[in-house]
């Protein structure tokens, strides 16, 4: 009876040690959660509605943009276009003629650095910075945040997200910086755009080469075009 009795105390002590386990993961769990919510980058826009976004990325390219601008402007198309602060403050009356053909203006950090590798603070100011560049230019930028190198990290979301940003990623790339015949970049493209698609691109030769053919094909195939904020509501 005694054996019986020590054997049946030692269950319950390891049951309950158990149970102590589990309420405190529980309890830890939804702590965790209810301080650090889930932030998730946007790769496309609303899928209901036949439309597409452009979506240019600028950290240089001042030499190809006044041309890329005017292939918009002709073909009455408004894009959205993510400048670095530090290419604000070097091209501030390229930028603010971007602003002015009626594009939209987001974020692309300061520095092009590499998101992944700065802390919480660091990404903040990231962005913190070029706002500020957008401010003394007067031009009115989207709370939209295109990370440098398409990196979104814990700490880079949640700059983001800290300062009232979206994070913008992309459906379609159309790779453009390894420069890329403009036939390559078409097919990229074309056979893959679909409702609320994200097209990124860069101010690259190869790019203006192709654009007049990529929104004629896609004006074919009855797609709109948007800005970024406007496709993603």
């Amino acid at each position: 009876m005694y054996v019986f009795f020590i054997s049946k105390g030692r269950i319950i002590w390891y049951l309950t040690i158990i149970l102590l386990l589990v309420m405190g993961f529980v309890f830890c769990s939804y702590f965790v959660n209810k301080t650090e919510p889930t932030i998730n980058p946007i790769y496309m826009g609303d899928t209901q509605e036949k439309a597409v976004a452009f979506m240019f990325n600028v950290d240089w390219g001042d030499e190809i943009l006044p041309d890329l601008l005017e292939v918009l402007k002709e073909e009455k198309v408004t894009a959205t276009f993510f400048i670095s602060g530090k290419f604000a403050k070097k091209f501030p009356q390229l930028v603010s003629s971007i602003a002015d053909n009626g594009h939209e203006i987001g974020n692309h950090g300061y520095s092009h650095p590499h998101p992944d590798k700065l802390n919480l603070e660091q990404n903040k100011k990231e962005i913190t910075d070029t706002e500020q560049i957008f401010q003394d230019l007067q031009i009115n930028s989207a709370k939209i945040f295109a990370p440098p190198y398409g990196e979104h990290g814990k700490s880079v979301l949640l700059a983001a997200d800290s300062l009232g940003y979206k994070t913008i990623m992309w459906t379609l790339d159309t790779i453009d910086w390894q420069d890329p015949t403009p036939e390559v970049l078409l097919n990229r493209i074309l056979p893959k755009a679909d409702h609320g698609s994200l097209i990124l691109m860069h101010p690259k030769s190869c790019t203006l080469q192709a654009l007049p053919r990529l929104i004629n094909s896609l004006r074919e195939q009855d797609f709109q075009f948007k800005k970024v904020t406007e496709i993603i509501k």
